[in-house]
């Protein structure tokens, strides 16, 4: 069944979705009945394309790496150029938008105005962007419900490890009193660096030459990425409206090899832990460094990988380990939400 989509931003991720679909078009087609069209793209830097019958996504992808932008993808009959984001939204034929814009964690937006214009439009969204999940999961997931409409963001916690889809799907009727993990590759990395013996500022310049840390690493090292991821697992999992300022958070960068050392003769190691865990009527979250017995299945997590355990009442604690970032991995991530929107509309 086609299914046409527009993508809003053409980086890293929107690439890598479009290869996706580019070189497994044939595969998702014939097993899985899905023919993904990509039919627009607008990108505020790279600019933007619209044709009905959809792209050519070989074109567009040399386009953007020969110039980095889409200004030399050939015109053909019914092109359109330079429509904004908005207007993709409105105008264009596509039934999912695709939202992966360079987007303010600390505000939202333009995610969330993206997601409001494109509900109002009744239209599908999927994105990989936190910060509208973060900050008003309960306003758009209802405006998407009150139009009819689906809203996909699992590469919002673990890119396309499934920390959403499995618990809500596969650990359906389970009673999750606590979800716990390693939310952010970055500081997961240091630490397993200041376990070998580097200094937290050695382990940071080695992250940051690998592309594991921005040059301006903050949200990594104090804790914020985590804490963001936490407030979705909150309010996805656990069904419970937890806002950003009732997660504590602290971070790594205070930690010194003598605390490594420390954890180490205890037979533990520290991990940065996000958690959201049920008090009652209540769920009390946090992000912090805590030493986690070497026993403990966090424990054994080591370099830029995520993990999270769900702790049920009927299946036991449930711990998945994966990639938590990635150019292929967050388009599968983008991928899986848009398949099974498919599959619904069937």
């Amino acid at each position: 069944m086609e299914h046409r989509i527009a993508l809003l931003g053409f980086g890293v991720v929107g690439q890598g979705l479009a290869e996706i679909l580019r070189d497994k078009s044939y595969a998702l087609r014939s097993g899985l009945g899905f023919d993904g069209l990509i039919v627009a793209i607008s990108d505020p830097m790279k600019g933007s394309l619209y044709h009905p019958e959809g792209l050519d996504l070989s074109q567009a992808l040399k386009a953007v790496k020969d110039t980095g932008t889409l200004d030399a993808y050939p015109d053909t009959p019914g092109l359109i150029r330079g429509w904004d984001s908005f207007q993709t939204i409105r105008e264009s034929n596509a039934e999912t938008i695709v939202e992966i814009t360079f987007t303010d964690v600390k505000t939202g937006q333009p995610a969330i105005d993206h997601c409001r214009a494109a509900f109002q439009c009744q239209k599908n969204v999927v994105m990989s962007n936190k910060g509208p999940v973060a900050l008003a999961y309960q306003e758009l997931s209802q405006l998407a419900k009150e139009k009819g409409v689906r809203w996909g963001y699992e590469g919002t916690v673990m890119s396309g490890t499934p920390a959403l889809r499995m618990p809500i799907v596969a650990l359906a009727g389970n009673e999750i009193s606590e979800v716990k993990g390693i939310l952010n590759g970055t500081t997961n990395y240091i630490l397993t660096k200041m376990e070998e013996g580097y200094t937290y500022e050695d382990a940071l310049k080695e992250a940051q030459s690998l592309g594991y840390a921005e040059a301006d690493p903050t949200s990594d090292v104090e804790g914020y990425d985590a804490q963001y991821k936490v407030v979705i697992l909150a309010n996805v999992v656990m069904n419970t409206p937890l806002k950003r300022d009732q997660v504590s958070c602290d971070g790594i960068s205070s930690l010194t090899p003598q605390d490594i050392e420390s954890a180490r003769s205890q037979g533990k190691r520290w991990k940065l832990i996000g958690r959201a865990r049920k008090e009652g009527e209540q769920v009390v979250a946090s992000v912090a460094p805590e030493m986690i017995p070497v026993t403990d299945p966090l424990a054994g997590i080591m370099g830029a990988t995520n993990a999270v355990t769900y702790d049920c009442d009927l299946a036991g604690p449930i711990t998945l380990v994966g990639a938590g970032a990635g150019r292929k991995e967050t388009g599968f991530s983008i991928l899986i939400d848009l398949i099974n929107i498919a599959r619904e509309q069937l």
